[in-house]
Order: structure tokens, then sequence, then C-alpha cells
């Protein structure tokens, strides 16, 4: 399966080259998908700002919070370039265990891996959205008593913008990164 859309190879346009590389940590090359984002450079720089604060400390989910969210959507999405990104950068710093990163593939939050309340919330509520686009009120009430607001609203962006970029990756046809985890 070729890319449909082929990542850009260095050198990269004026435009984008500074832009890719901010998008990476220092000494490392551009992964495929953000190469695939520079043929649209205005894009390419609004994906690095909202992604940078994705992935910042400014979010107020934890780490560990955050890429149960992450892998859970991309999962959902069938979205194996991300869920693979992901899980090799990630899972490991955030603490996941080799049975929680096989649950949040093809799991639920039921699972016997899953002690905390707070990771099995965000399970169902990745569930939810990606099943009924939405939280019905008995889901939101247990949510609600566990996150603030600002962290439930940080859920909801995090989760949807995983949607976007899982349908990217998948429509675009991009090939899993070297040394990435298969989902």
């Amino acid at each position: 399966m070729s890319a449909r859309i082929p990542p850009l190879d260095a050198p990269f346009p004026a435009d984008v080259a500074p832009v890719l590389g901010r998008m990476m940590p220092p000494g490392e090359e551009p992964i495929a998908l953000f190469r695939t984002f520079a043929h649209h450079a205005r894009l390419t720089e609004a994906l690095h700002a909202w992604g940078a604060y994705q992935l910042s400390r400014e979010l107020s989910l934890g780490l560990r919070e955050r890429e149960i969210v992450i892998d859970r959507t991309c999962a959902r999405c069938g979205c194996a370039y991300e869920w693979g990104v992901h899980v090799a950068r990630f899972a490991v710093r955030a603490g996941l265990t080799d049975d929680q990163i096989t649950s949040l593939a093809r799991g639920t939050g039921a699972d016997a891996c899953w002690t905390d309340e707070r990771d099995r919330l965000l399970i169902e509520a990745v569930d939810a959205l990606h099943t009924r686009h939405d939280v019905d009120d008995p889901l939101w009430a247990r949510l609600a008593a566990a996150f603030s607001a600002e962290q439930l609203l940080d859920l909801l962006m995090l989760c949807g913008f995983y949607h976007a970029i899982s349908f990217v990756a998948r429509a675009a046809r991009l090939a899993p990164e070297p040394g990435s985890t298969p989902l």
C-alpha cells in the first residue's frame, strides 16, 4: 500500500521547514504524518500549535490520562499508524502495562487490568464518543464527579483531535513508522 499523499522528504519547502523542526525532539527527523501535512504550510503551523498544547504539561490531563485517551481513540478508529507512534513513544513513560496496552487495543474499561476508576472512565468516555458521538447523562455524571470542567473539555478535545489525526493517517494510507508498535 502506498501513501495517497506521499510524505515530503528533505529538503523541505522554506515555509514548512522551521515548523517541522519544532514538531520533533532535537535531532529527530519528522515523522511521516508531519511530512504529509507539510504539503499545506498553514495547516502544518495550525496543527503544530494545537498538537503542542495537547502533548504539553499545559493540558489539564496527566501523561497517563492523555495516553489512555489517545491510544483508545486511535485503536477505536483503527489507526495503526498513530497507535504505533504513541504506544512506542509514550506507553512506558505513561506507566501502561502490556495488559493495559492490549486492552486499549481490543478490550474494555471493565478488563481486570484497569484498577483505577479514572482510567476506566476515560476508556468509557472515548468509547461513548466514538460509538455515539456523545456522552449520556449517567456517564457524564460519573465523569464530572472525577474530573474538573477543564479536564472534561481537554478530554473531549483530545479525543476529537485524535479522531481527526486518525482520519488523515488512515485515508492518506500512511505506512507505520519504523519501530512503532503494531495495533
